[in-house]
């Protein structure tokens, strides 16, 4: 591994990001907001300090190593959610401390939606962008993005794309180039932003919550300008463009592209794992509107929107609220975050457990249970007619019991920070799906839970955001040894 290869990459991207902090200026500017000097100062700082890294390893050139992708991908998550803390633990207006500061950034970047804000309505507008775009650039992923720029500077970037795209994706490569790649994901993650945007303007929201809630929308991220989320604007259509947004996000990115290239929607139809998302989908709005209806929790007219609304935001890990649905009849709120851990589908923005994984998975339980019947059976399990070999399957039940191993430590670590089981459990399932609301005195905000809490769901943001492995690679003994 070299370490002033690694220096040189991170200082690069932290010099692009910093960048990103200039665009909330032209709000305060538009506003009239005295929040410029405080974004000036966080884009000065995060600059100078990506500068310092990339200057003396500016002339070195190569191809980077798995190890170095993963050393990148780590830190660079880690490095770009503290630069990114800056304008909340800078601002007066936020008057955060760091720890809260810097769970906001996490959860923007890592498309979670959990937050310590209260009284959303009443920050700058400067402020309340700024969180939108966090989760916007975290939502296709900022190393992703940034591939794209190191050809050019001699450095190739596959093994960063490999170590930071989500899921068991199955074409890591839709075009010859890894930056070719990365531009053709951007676009389409683009696109999808403006088409989001344009379709809540004439929906009616102003052109600034219409431009903020497509970033949220996009990247599945679930933040948004008000307190109410989208129930604030009582508006069906805006559900409706919402939860069909959601559902294009939550699909794989590398079948838009094909849809796209061929100018055919037969990618979808044919891809087995999109069919089981739409299936859950089905499942999970059958089951929400039946017990909405028959406990009379809200009007008849209201059950199809707001029941839809909150099961596709909630299986999809956006995180959008219309309502309190923690008060909902107690199966109702634990069934809809159970539904996160399935989450969306390899290669979206999404989060959970991903429905690929949970497809392969299903099939070797079926396997099984045959061979008990047929000991002498051969059975390989199978995706679109393509064989999936016994080390994928193997690694995907690792990765799913080390998933619930974290996932109940962190539960008792909180437990032992005197949180109450719903509390703990549904914040850690929050964080770990990057969700964000939860149940119990997180169904809201985060902002009571002590920093120590804070600091262990920060953790559970960037392990789920990472996808487990990524980063207990980068903490294993072996990683390090030569």
């Amino acid at each position: 591994m070299h370490l002033a290869f690694v220096s040189r990459v991170l200082g690069l991207m932290l010099m692009v990001f910093s960048t990103s902090m200039l665009v909330p200026i032209i709000f305060a500017t538009i506003y009239q907001e005295n929040t410029l000097p405080m974004f000036f100062l966080a884009f000065t700082i995060t600059m100078i300090v990506g500068f310092l890294s990339w200057l003396p390893a500016r002339d070195m050139k190569g191809e980077i190593r798995i190890r170095d992708g993963f050393i990148i991908t780590v830190l660079f998550w880690l490095v770009l959610s503290t630069f990114g803390a800056l304008p909340f633990a800078l601002s007066q207006e936020t008057n955060l401390s760091f720890i809260d500061a810097l769970f906001e950034s996490i959860s923007g970047l890592t498309t979670t939606g959990a937050t310590v804000f209260t009284n959303l309505e009443d920050l700058p507008k400067s402020i309340l962008y700024y969180r939108q775009q966090l989760q916007w650039l975290g939502g296709i992923g900022i190393v992703v993005i940034a591939v794209s720029i190191l050809p050019m500077i001699g450095v190739g970037g596959m093994q960063i794309y490999k170590a930071e795209t989500p899921g068991p994706i199955k074409d890591t490569k839709l075009t010859p180039r890894i930056a070719e790649t990365a531009n053709a994901l951007f676009k389409i993650y683009v696109f999808l932003t403006v088409v989001c945007a344009i379709a809540y303007w004439v929906a009616g929201m102003s052109w600034f919550d219409a431009l903020s809630h497509s970033f949220s929308t996009i990247s599945i991220g679930g933040f948004s300008t008000y307190d109410e989320s989208l129930g604030h604007f009582d508006n069906n259509a805006v559900l409706t463009i919402a939860s069909i947004f959601m559902v294009v996000s939550g699909l794989n990115f590398a079948l838009h592209y094909t849809a796209w290239h061929a100018r055919s929607i037969r990618s979808y139809i044919s891809d087995p794992e999109a069919r089981l998302f739409v299936l859950v989908i089905l499942f999970g709005i059958l089951v929400t509107t039946y017990f909405l209806y028959t406990t009379a929790s809200m009007p008849n007219e209201e059950i199809l929107f707001v029941g839809v609304f909150q099961l596709i935001s909630i299986l999809t890990t956006t995180g959008f609220t219309t309502t309190e649905f923690h008060l909902w009849p107690s199966f109702l709120p634990f069934f809809l975050i159970l539904l996160s851990f399935f989450g969306a589908c390899a290669g979206s923005t999404g989060g959970g457990i991903k429905m690929g994984r949970i497809l392969i998975m299903s099939q070797q339980v079926v396997r099984e249970i045959y061979r008990l019947i047929h000991p002498n059976a051969v059975l390989p399990i199978k995706t679109k007619k393509h064989k999936i070999p016994e080390r994928v399957t193997d690694g995907i039940w690792a990765f799913f019991g080390i998933y619930f191993f974290i996932f109940y430590v962190m539960v008792l670590l909180l437990l032992a920070n005197n949180l109450d089981y719903i509390t703990a459990w549904s914040a850690t399932a929050a964080s770990f799906n990057n969700l964000g609301p939860g149940l119990g005195a997180v169904a809201e905000n985060y902002a009571d839970l002590n920093a120590m809490s804070k600091a262990i769901l920060c953790s559970g943001m960037l392990l789920g955001r990472l996808e487990v492995f990524t980063l207990l690679v980068v903490l294993s003994p072996t990683f390090w040894r030569n």
